[in-house]
């Protein structure tokens, strides 16, 4: 003591000292401020148990987005059966490397071979009738084989198509062209199925507003974002090519068109949680590109460092609680009005309510956002080239399914983290507190302590 006394500068420099170790130590604890799961000092444990936690919703699995589109596979299933050749195939079977006329005629085959190979048919006919009679069963033959294994090929090509989804694909940028050639051939069935197979879904199919997509040179199939595009503009009144933004005073207060302005914000937005898939169908193109969606829990992360920030800010008072920083705070479903902050500023678990507000706030305006996607998602398989393609239909059904049960699995963890913080410790604290309450009773005295003396004294 007494050398502190004789160094009088000691004492506020130990208090700085100390000062600046605490904001130290403060900043440090503070890099986890703006992460979900992160809470606070509680003065009263009643506080923790009862909302259900210290945030509404867990942290996420991965903060990191996904990368872009994938490198993916080719599958021509539908196209491969155009590929098969007849010459070939008579080739092969007159030959015997293939079996059918050989098995067939079995040695004849061999010994008409040097004269197949050396003399016109016409020729043959005339030197040896009988042999051009067996070449001509041999090529009947290697016809009804032909077809039959073209028939094989395009019934397997069909039942793969509804196994694969890239193949449907295929399959429909065959239909189209060959409904086209149908047109152009008058009719002609031979050159229709020829001039289909050389093309091999080089011209691609009709896609949103009637444009071609997927085929040589020309964009590919997203169908994630394409859909969103066509749904946003058609629930504005708007042709489903259009990408231009909507300006407020046309929006006329439509929930999608304040959440984003255009349809490649909303479009954006999806891709990152449900993830894209790109489909080609033409014949040199990778037919399927990839890249996976990172669900919800990243948004809300997000969402939930913007409005605790905003949070601090009103409470601390460097943010004035005006409609546009209170909005800041707040979401279209669970708004925070003055009265929530001022009630906050006063009350001793200020930390740990706001975080739980600031979750709340989160998850409620990217639910608010997903459930405005599905409606845009909807409105988009209504759109002609969409609703007709049946590939097309069973993409955004699997997206559809994703969201839904996105929000479902938010919801759950929503009621189960409620439910366990509500059960054992809270009956802990209920039970210590009654206990408490029992052991502060003062038992009441008599008003009139000597009426029993009185009375006894009465009846002597």
């Amino acid at each position: 003591m007494s050398r502190l006394l004789a160094r009088p500068w000691l004492g506020p420099m130990s208090l700085l000292l100390c000062g600046l170790l605490s904001i130290a130590t403060h900043a440090h604890a503070a890099e986890g401020d703006y992460r979900l799961g992160t809470h606070g000092e509680v003065l009263d444990d009643r506080v923790m148990y009862t909302i259900g936690g210290g945030s509404a919703v867990g942290s996420p699995s991965s903060l990191y987005r996904p990368s872009g589109l994938g490198v993916g596979g080719s599958w021509r299933a539908n196209m491969m059966c155009g590929n098969m050749s007849l010459t070939n195939t008579l080739q092969n079977q007159l030959n015997g490397a293939t079996e059918g006329f050989q098995q067939i005629m079995g040695s004849v085959v061999q010994n008409a071979t040097q004269a197949v190979m050396s003399l016109p048919a016409l020729i043959i006919q005339r030197a040896n009738p009988g042999l051009y009679e067996l070449l001509s069963n041999g090529v009947m033959q290697g016809r009804i084989d032909f077809d039959r294994s073209k028939l094989t090929c395009q019934a397997m090509a069909e039942k793969m198509a509804d196994k694969v989804g890239q193949a449907g694909w295929g399959a429909l940028a065959k239909n189209q062209e060959m409904q086209s050639n149908l047109e152009q051939t008058g009719g002609d069935a031979v050159a229709t199925v020829k001039n289909t197979e050389s093309q091999n879904g080089n011209n691609g199919v009709s896609w949103v507003g009637g444009s071609k997509a997927g085929g040589n040179g020309q964009t590919p199939i997203r169908v994630t974002s394409d859909v969103v595009r066509a749904g946003y503009n058609l629930l504005h009144n708007r042709t489903v090519a259009d990408s231009t933004s909507i300006s407020s005073s046309d929006c006329l207060g439509g929930a999608i068109c304040q959440t984003w302005a255009s349809p490649q914000e909303e479009s954006e937005w999806a891709v990152r949680v449900l993830g894209e898939s790109e489909v080609a169908t033409c014949d040199s193109c990778e037919t399927l590109r990839a890249a996976a969606g990172s669900g919800l829990t990243p948004l809300i992360q997000e969402a939930y460092s913007e409005r605790l920030k905003a949070l601090q800010g009103l409470l601390s008072g460097s943010l004035s609680p005006t409609p546009d920083n209170l909005a800041k705070a707040s979401s279209p479903i669970l708004p925070v009005t003055r009265g929530v902050i001022e009630a906050l500023r006063d009350d001793p678990d200020q930390d740990l309510l706001a975080r739980r507000l600031a979750s709340e706030t989160a998850l409620s305006s990217v639910l608010d956002k997903a459930l405005l996607l599905l409606r845009t998602l909807l409105a988009g398989s209504h759109e002609p080239n969409i609703a007709s393609a049946e590939p097309a239909q069973t993409a955004l059904t699997k997206n559809i399914d994703a969201l839904e049960r996105e929000i479902r699995l938010l919801q759950t963890e929503l009621q189960v983290r409620q439910m366990l913080a509500t059960n054992t410790a809270s009956l802990v604290l209920d039970r210590h507190a009654g206990g408490a309450d029992a052991s502060r009773t003062v038992e009441q005295g008599d008003p009139e302590p000597g009426r029993l003396n009185d009375a006894d004294a009465r009846r002597k």
